[in-house]
């Protein structure tokens, strides 16, 4: 994907102005907790094995939300548990639902305007509050240009939260997260070579990124 951004950019001569990762960012959650009292810390101090015993020591917890979620231009939200595979589609294991909602009165269409437009920002409502709250929460911070997602500044910001977080993620010492948000463990320069972020192994599960 990075490839095809990158050459886009070159045919429209612009390969030097932007970056792939303008275009596409990928970020997970994750969190990292300080032991709360006495035993858990013994219980950390000694020689750990397991994964279970490696993630009470490192207290790496992946934030893992089983649902999936797109959020269009303010306006309309669609989220739901439904997945492509084998056990949602047999039919007979797992139920799966999903729901879409927007506010039929307050659409950009009746408005006459778009969500990038000075004016749209009056008719701001539900889901755009949904939205910034979500960030509000992983980011642990609201900021200006949170209110244009598509600007090249709010995307290069992300990228900074992401991998402020991700630094104090895979590091030993262990301090107590505020933002989620991480940056999905890779680095991709100008030119769309992508490589880890930092090291071989993913911290958490020591598997190769």
């Amino acid at each position: 994907m990075y490839e095809t951004i990158y050459k886009a950019l070159q045919e429209a001569g612009l390969q030097n102005t932007y970056e792939p990762q303008d275009y596409l960012i990928f970020l997970c959650l994750g969190n990292r907790e300080v032991p709360k009292n006495r035993i858990t810390a013994v219980a950390n101090s000694s020689k750990q094995r397991t994964p279970q015993e490696l993630t009470q020591k490192n207290r790496r917890f992946m934030i893992y939300v089983h649902s999936k979620e797109m959020i269009v231009d303010d306006e309309y939200v669609i989220l739901g548990s439904a997945n492509i595979n084998q056990r949602s589609l047999e039919g007979t294991r797992d139920t799966k639902i999903a729901m879409g909602a927007y506010q039929p009165h307050h659409t950009w269409a009746n408005k006459h305007t778009g969500p990038t437009c000075r004016v749209a920002i009056a008719f701001r409502l539900q889901i755009y509050g949904y939205r910034m709250s979500l960030w509000a929460e992983h980011t642990t911070t609201l900021e200006q240009c949170f209110e244009l997602p598509e600007s090249l500044e709010w995307v290069r910001r992300m990228i900074l939260f992401g991998e402020h977080n991700w630094l104090q993620y895979a590091t030993d010492k262990v301090t107590e997260m505020r933002g989620h948000f991480l940056k999905y463990p890779v680095k991709v320069d100008r030119t769309e070579k992508v490589k880890s972020l930092h090291g071989k192994f993913s911290p958490l599960i020591l598997s190769r990124v």
